[in-house]
């Protein structure tokens, strides 16, 4: 089985998503012997973010109508990542990042890396307010990780990446996601949206019994 998954880093609801959807990859092994591979797409939120991004909360406010509409969002979403332990700490947000460069070194990656290095940008940018729209930010975090980040910059100064990511993107318009995360399972079932562990389980057993 196989997962191609449409996400950003900057989208909590995809960080909640994919924990689930792990969890449930998990169980599935664990109770069937049947490993599922995950194949990582790049979408953006908001593409006409500039490189260097805007101010959290004018960007948030703006487009939910105002403070008020807002901070319960953040709370809910806060919520709902607790539940499956996943944290966010909003009150260190201060950037709403363009996220180019953090596709880009995804797809620079190999696939079996792909994950470790989102779940540390996603952690960096919601538990600890970095800016992951700065270069030397990410190139902070691969290090952390064992990654050779004068490697990645040197890659990154000739432009790879940039094309796989741009794909992504038109995949996902041809495709017609306009909101993310967004699961397609072996090339023919979607799902869309933050789905609990047990939806994916289920979703597994269909496939699975068609198959």
């Amino acid at each position: 089985m196989k997962i191609d998954v449409y996400s950003d880093m900057v989208c909590p609801w995809c960080r909640i998503g994919k924990k689930n959807m792990s969890d449930a990859i998990e169980t599935w092994l664990e109770q069937t012997g049947q490993t599922v591979e995950v194949s990582y797409h790049a979408y953006q939120l908001d593409p006409t973010l500039p490189p260097d991004g805007l101010p959290f909360n004018s960007v948030m406010e703006k487009k939910m109508g105002g403070a008020e509409r807002f901070r319960p969002m953040l709370q809910r979403v806060t919520e709902a990542g607790a539940a499956v332990d996943v944290t966010f700490n909003f009150d260190k947000v201060e950037r709403m990042p363009n996220t180019v460069l953090a596709h880009r070194i995804t797809a620079m990656l190999p696939e079996e890396d792909e994950v470790y290095w989102i779940d540390a940008v996603m952690k960096a940018y919601f538990e600890d307010g970095k800016d992951i729209a700065k270069l030397d930010v990410l190139l902070e975090i691969a290090a952390e990780l064992g990654l050779d980040a004068e490697e990645a910059k040197r890659l990154l100064d000739e432009g790879q990446g940039l094309d796989t990511v741009e794909q992504d993107m038109e995949s996902a318009k041809a495709i017609g996601i306009t909101g993310v995360p967004f699961f397609i399972i072996n090339n023919k079932y979607a799902l869309s949206g933050a789905y609990p562990s047990a939806q994916f389980i289920e979703a597994f057993k269909k496939i699975s019994q068609e198959s």
